[in-house]
């Protein structure tokens, strides 16, 4: 683990300055974590020169899965190919680079790939899944691996449960020996390849530490013919409040496959999510923004987005909470739905006051604010005729009916 930082550094700039039609500039941010801070398998994911490669293998990288059976814009079926020619690398990743892929997880029109992994492709004679994560239930990380890799790990936890090993981490004594091995040996691996899967396995752990992770995800960690244990596919989460002193890794963040407006609200601590009714939801706490969602479907309705102020809200927050709303065309109404507990119900008076007097706000606005100063609703009364001032009674009325209806 002694290359750190500097070294990732140092191979960031390098891809840098590198020409986009370098196809070995780019790769896949996980393994090169994996590589870097833990010295695990595929090394040969960062070579630039595939000569002595029996087989290469070239994986679009768009923020969706099903690629393997994609279909891109430029004729080109596949976003994962395998080819034992060098030369046909180029081709390939000419008919890639710039174009657009088409999954089942992307928008009908596809996502267009900037960035190309090329790696030498191994052989795998065994796949086994590993993880390590954060664990509400045991109070910190947890292990848990299966034999059964290479696929979806929900279905083997519900069609095959003893085939799901958790392996509980004390933070404060760290990953031991005996845990290592035992985890190595519960994924099937056997003699040398034991030790090899556990040496791993505590690699993982240094980098779940080292760059604040909330989940470090192997599927599949391999075995090859030649005796090799190899990390084959990667997925890391971070934890959001460790960015400042994870600065190198945040600064990868690609953010150009992210919706525009969910990054204006990011920018503000919005919690913003859009969905595709005409409903706009204003709302404080992730349960309660929840809670308005299923309430608005309940009655009929179809919410326009998933949006949570939290409990810090500013003024500011929620006067740009509203330009968001309110340029998004699909939405006909905003419901403001406020619990004032942490939250100061006068902010969000105020915020909403200024926001209908700036933007000149032309759909109906219905507004709820209960608890923290609501006596400051006072205010809202001198709105403009298409803002509705509602109270408690108001989700309670329309509560009542439908448990009422649910009891039969």
């Amino acid at each position: 683990v002694s290359h750190g930082l500097d070294s990732f550094n140092t191979w960031k700039r390098f891809f840098s300055k590198t020409s986009h039609t370098t196809i070995a500039k780019v790769l896949f941010l996980s393994l090169t974590l994996i590589f870097f801070f833990c010295f695990c398998q595929p090394l040969s994911s960062v070579l630039l020169c595939f000569s002595d490669a029996k087989e290469i293998v070239l994986k679009a990288q768009i923020l969706a899965g099903g690629r393997g059976k994609g279909v891109f814009d430029s004729g080109l079926k596949g976003g994962v190919h395998l080819t034992k020619d060098p030369v046909v690398v180029g081709e390939l990743a000419k008919q890639m680079l710039g174009f657009n892929l088409t999954t089942k997880q992307t928008p009908k029109d596809g996502v267009k790939v900037n960035t190309v992994m090329v790696a030498e492709a191994l052989d795998i004679s065994r796949e086994t899944y590993f993880a390590i994560l954060m664990d509400r239930a045991y109070n910190g990380p947890v292990m848990v691996g299966s034999p059964q890799g290479g696929m979806d790990i929900e279905e083997v936890a519900a069609s095959t449960p003893e085939l799901i090993f958790k392996e509980t981490i004390d933070i404060i004594e760290g990953l031991q020996e005996e845990q290592a091995l035992r985890m190595a040996s519960n994924l099937g691996f056997k003699g040398s390849l034991q030790r090899q899967a556990a040496d791993q396995i505590k690699r993982l752990y240094d980098l779940f530490l080292k760059v604040d992770a909330t989940q470090v995800e192997i599927n599949p960690l391999g075995e090859t013919p030649e005796g090799q244990v190899v990390c084959f596919d990667a997925k890391i989460n971070f934890d959001d409040n460790a960015e400042f002193r994870q600065k190198a890794v945040f600064a990868m963040d690609d953010m150009t496959e992210s919706d525009p407006t969910e990054m204006e609200a990011a920018k503000w601590d919005l919690k913003y999510i859009g969905l595709d009714g005409n409903i706009a939801c204003f709302v404080n706490g992730a349960g309660l923004a929840m809670a308005t969602c299923d309430i608005i479907d309940l009655h009929g309705g179809k919410p326009a987005n998933f949006l949570d102020l939290g409990g810090g809200v500013k003024e500011r927050q929620v006067y740009e909470a509203f330009k968001l709303l309110s340029a998004d065309p699909k939405v006909e109404a905003i419901l403001v739905n406020i619990f004032g507990g942490i939250v100061n119900c006068a902010i969000i008076a105020n915020g909403i006051t200024k926001a209908c007097r700036e933007l000149e706000l032309k759909v109906p606005l219905v507004v709820r604010l209960e608890g923290n100063k609501n006596i400051h609703l006072n205010q809202l009364l001198k709105w403009q005729t298409h803002v509705l001032l509602i109270f408690k009674w108001w989700l309670e009325s329309h509560l009542q009916p439908s448990r009422a209806s649910s009891k039969g």
